[in-house]
């Protein structure tokens, strides 16, 4: 498996493929969080209404839905239970734009940007109190379980890369640890909440699929800061090095690069807002030095890892469909 240089039209078909054997439900899923969000503030529905205009592919409810279904016998809850789960991933994107001044969110503006900093704040909020309010109505206890499981381990990631006071000298298992905590914890608890809806005996092969799955995600989206521009993903290239952002294509090259190239990174950690220059600079610096190489081998591996964990499932569509998603999240480009 390898980042192929597909198109965005390519990549989108491949998400279609891999959501057909779930589309009416997942059709279902937007009416739900509709139910969920909904309050009768008109600020508030102004808000969801911006929201729900930027939500992304609903990845993440896909995998709950395909997670249900591993058995053939999906239960209708999951359709509210990944509607949740994606109001809860809306909840963590407005407070992680907060907290990091994010004017732009998929090409639009962010909750901050379009309404004020406080408004982003009280929003996030809002959106987790709705989430916990779905799961209490729905009367699952392992679900909940799951969710506030997911919900700490992200809030202490986030935590986790705020503490860290010297950026440069962050290891590959502090990465490994963020990663698995603000990432791949939503991604094993989407397709742990499906295989409870439907697929129990397969819970803990589709949450290992889940984890190593949101782990992939996040190192392929780490290297697209370093390899794609801002017309494919929305973002200006080398945003984590503006944001002094410490990822793992860089962690790689600091093992490899002589003192005279990490003085030039170092100069730009030591810049408030480094110069398009410094971040082309640095960009090919981690290229050099073999840091995307080693990062593309590296999803490689927890692709192959996530793979593996679904060969205890019954061949099936479904089966096939997170077979491919494994595939979509290595070559998506935005």
């Amino acid at each position: 498996m390898t980042l192929s240089a597909r198109s965005r039209a390519d990549v989108t078909a491949a998400l279609h493929d891999i959501q057909a054997p779930v589309r009416d439900r997942l059709d279902r899923v937007a009416t739900e969080i509709w139910r969920i969000v909904s309050a009768d503030l008109p600020l508030v529905e102004e808000v969801n209404a911006h929201l729900l205009g930027m939500k992304g592919k609903m990845f993440r409810p896909t995998l709950v839905l395909l997670a249900s279904a591993a058995d053939d016998q999906p239960e209708p809850r999951a359709i509210s239970i990944a509607a949740a789960l994606e109001v809860l991933h809306l909840a963590t994107l407005v407070h992680d734009d907060a907290v990091d001044h994010s004017v732009l969110r998929r090409g639009m503006p962010t909750v901050n940007t379009l309404f004020s900093h406080q408004i982003s704040v009280i929003m996030g909020d809002f959106l987790y109190a709705r989430t916990l309010g779905e799961l209490v109505r729905l009367g699952d206890m392992e679900v909940l379980r799951v969710f506030t499981r997911a919900s700490t381990e992200m809030t202490l990631g986030e935590l986790r890369q705020l503490g860290a006071l010297d950026a440069l000298r962050f290891t590959e298992d502090d990465y490994n640890a963020l990663i698995r905590a603000k990432t791949a914890s939503l991604f094993q608890a989407a397709c742990e909440v499906g295989a409870l809806s439907g697929a129990a005996r397969h819970r803990a092969a589709l949450s290992r699929y889940g984890e190593r799955l949101g782990m992939a995600f996040q190192i392929a989206d780490d290297l697209l800061d370093y390899t794609e521009g801002q017309e494919m993903t929305g973002k200006p290239t080398g945003l984590d090095l503006r944001e002094h952002k410490v990822t793992l294509p860089l962690i790689a090259a600091l093992r490899e690069m002589p003192a005279a190239a990490r003085t030039r990174v170092e100069a730009l950690f030591e810049t408030a807002e480094p110069t398009d220059a410094q971040v082309a600079d640095v960009v090919a610096i981690v290229g050099e030095h073999g840091g995307l190489e080693y990062a593309r081998r590296r999803g490689e591996q927890v692709a192959h890892e996530a793979e593996d964990a679904l060969s205890t499932l019954p061949d099936s569509p479904v089966r096939n469909a997170l077979s491919d998603a494994i595939g979509y999240v290595m070559d998506r480009r935005w």
